[in-house]
């Protein structure tokens, strides 16, 4: 028998068949059983897909184990904070770091690029006031697909590279633009002037003709480095996650050979869900829920309580086992904020009360149900005075770069195959 082989044995009939063993990088080694319905007759039942490998990939790499998350082999805690989210865009879509002037040059063809036509413009004109900026936002990508329809016949490398960097160019202005929609304001057009991550608050805060004017209450508009330093992080640490549910969308979509800005739109569409991307506001009502700093108890004994409903919202993770890397991440961003903004908020007690709560239960010990990446991302949103309809359309922007490199690998990939995945029908 081959060393490198796995033998699966019917025993109702004592016939076995052998696979090859497929061995990564780094992670758990795979069975090819590509084959296994036409040997056996037989399909393998996998609902959620937790122990089924759909592809191989270069891009990210998740140790939950080990709480490791690594993007083409740099360790998330090198990135977050330290190398700007358009140098980790570039470093996730070219496969290493840019040098400085490559750096540059990407920086300034991405603030040229985030100009909208104006028959997308237009299009928020249909949408209703107060409609959710998810929505509009992915509405509008999925437009784009009718202003670059030549993206259905990409050839070139050059092809992919300009189709990619539109994509990431255009999403924040996008996004700005769907939330000032839904509150009756007029539009923000990009300012050239400024770096991705300040612009994409600038469009979001600004007055119109561009003005940064006083919000009163002791509010400024101004956008401080702090400010624009703790969101460009957090865009880093959603960058890329491996195949979790949007991202499995977005390349599924991308096997039957649609458009790639329609599949980008299919991963906003799946980001949307509470229990994807829309976590994070689910934190920010549950802790508005709690209220008080006095009642965290009750709501931790709530939680820990089996017949009670209630469920602790930003803790344990699918993946990770213990804690999540880029929750530790945004931990050190959180205490920076509260101390450099000054910041004084009834929701981030209640958040800081939760946390050592959790942090010294044992029921939550045991459990490795640690804070995750939505609860403190939820938290750091707010004291960026984010309104949190715009939670999930912050964490699109960041995910677009991941959902684009993997549509772009998937695209490239001769062994790729339309994704057909089949049942258990029990039926009459």
């Amino acid at each position: 028998m081959a060393k490198n082989t796995f033998t699966l044995t019917d025993n109702r009939n004592g016939k076995s068949y052998e696979y090859d063993v497929l061995d990564g990088t780094r992670g758990p080694s795979v069975v090819d059983i590509r084959s296994f319905y036409k040997d056996s007759g037989m399909f393998t039942y996998d609902p959620g897909y937790t122990s089924t490998a759909s592809c191989e990939s270069k891009i990210t790499f998740i140790d939950g184990e080990n709480s490791e998350l690594k993007y083409r082999g740099y360790d998330i805690a090198d990135l977050a904070g330290k190398k700007s989210f358009l140098d980790v865009c570039f470093l996730l879509m070219r496969g290493e770091l840019p040098t400085k002037e490559e750096s540059q040059n990407f920086d300034l063809e991405i603030r040229h690029r985030s100009f909208l036509h104006e028959g997308i413009v237009k299009i928020f004109d249909a949408f209703p006031n107060h409609a959710h900026p998810m929505a509009t936002l992915g509405s509008a990508t999925m437009a784009l697909a009718t202003f670059y329809a030549e993206h259905l016949t990409l050839e070139t490398e050059d092809d992919y590279k300009e189709m990619r960097r539109r994509i990431i160019a255009k999403i924040p202005t996008i996004a700005a633009m769907s939330y000032r929609n839904s509150i009756g304001v007029p539009p923000i057009y990009p300012d050239v002037d400024r770096y991705f991550t300040e612009n994409f608050l600038y469009m979001l805060r600004a007055y119109p003709g561009g003005k940064m004017k006083n919000l009163g209450n002791g509010l400024s508009a101004e956008i401080k480095q702090i400010e624009v330093d703790a969101l460009d992080a957090i865009f880093t640490l959603h960058a890329d996650h491996e195949q979790n549910a949007s991202t499995t969308t977005v390349r599924n979509v991308a096997s039957t050979d649609a458009h790639p800005y329609v599949a980008i739109a299919s991963g906003i569409a799946a980001l949307w869900g509470a229990s994807h991307g829309g976590a994070n506001e689910k934190v920010m009502d549950q802790l508005k829920l709690i209220g008080d700093v006095k009642n965290v108890d009750m709501y931790i004994a709530k939680a820990k309580d089996k017949n009670d409903p209630f469920r602790l919202m930003g803790f344990g993770h699918r993946v990770y086992k213990s804690r999540d890397p880029r929750a530790e991440a945004l931990k050190g961003l959180q205490d920076k904020l509260r101390e450099e903004l000054n910041l004084d908020s009834k929701l981030l007690d209640i958040a800081a009360a939760v946390e050592k709560a959790a942090l010294s239960d044992e029921y939550f010990i045991k459990r490795g149900l640690y804070p995750n990446i939505d609860f403190y991302s939820g938290v750091i949103l707010t004291a960026l005075k984010i309104p949190v309809e715009m939670f999930t359309p912050i964490f699109v922007i960041g995910r677009t770069v991941g959902w684009i490199t993997q549509w772009s690998e998937l695209k490239q990939d001769p062994t790729s195959k339309i994704a057909r995945p089949r049942q258990l029908y029990t039926g009459k």
